[in-house]
């Protein structure tokens, strides 16, 4: 729809139903889709009336979030979509308790930043986060690594 803002736009819970939309929209975003179905109950949509029009996703550690598949159609963004979706996640990384939230990127090194994330080494990643789909085969060495300390 595309309107000036965002408030008219519902940050939901994403619905099996759903799934094919939100890879959809990470095929168009040029975002993996591999491995999203798995964190399906911890995956949140943006959603202008019935469009699905931003996604964001949370992969679980224990005490540790990875956070993945942040996306919004093109039409859709500079409406301040992007933020709401990852401060939603990292509320619902705060819900289950998650300590650190880490992700990889290729494309948003300057956006995150925004958000309160650090670039910091792949060293630094705890294993079993770096044992994700993500980190093992999704993006390459060359993605930068950010981390976000919850409190």
């Amino acid at each position: 729809m595309n309107n000036a803002d965002s408030t008219d736009v519902l940050i939901a819970n994403a619905r099996k139903e759903e799934l094919p939309d939100i890879l959809a929209l990470l095929d168009d975003c040029g975002l993996p889709r591999e491995g999203l179905a798995d964190h399906l109950a911890t995956t949140l949509v943006a959603k202008d009336g019935t469009d699905i029009v931003g996604s964001s996703a949370l992969e679980l550690y224990e005490e540790y979030g990875l956070l993945r598949s942040v996306a919004v159609k093109e039409a859709d963004r500079r409406r301040g979509l992007a933020s709401r979706l990852t401060k939603a996640a990292l509320d619902l990384a705060r819900d289950h308790q998650v300590t650190t939230v880490y992700l990889l990127t290729e494309t948003a090194s300057m956006f995150f930043p925004k958000l309160g994330f650090k670039v910091i080494q792949r060293s630094e990643v705890p294993q079993k986060v770096q044992r994700s789909v993500e980190f093992t085969t999704l993006c390459p060495e060359t993605a930068i690594v950010m981390a976000i300390t919850l409190t």
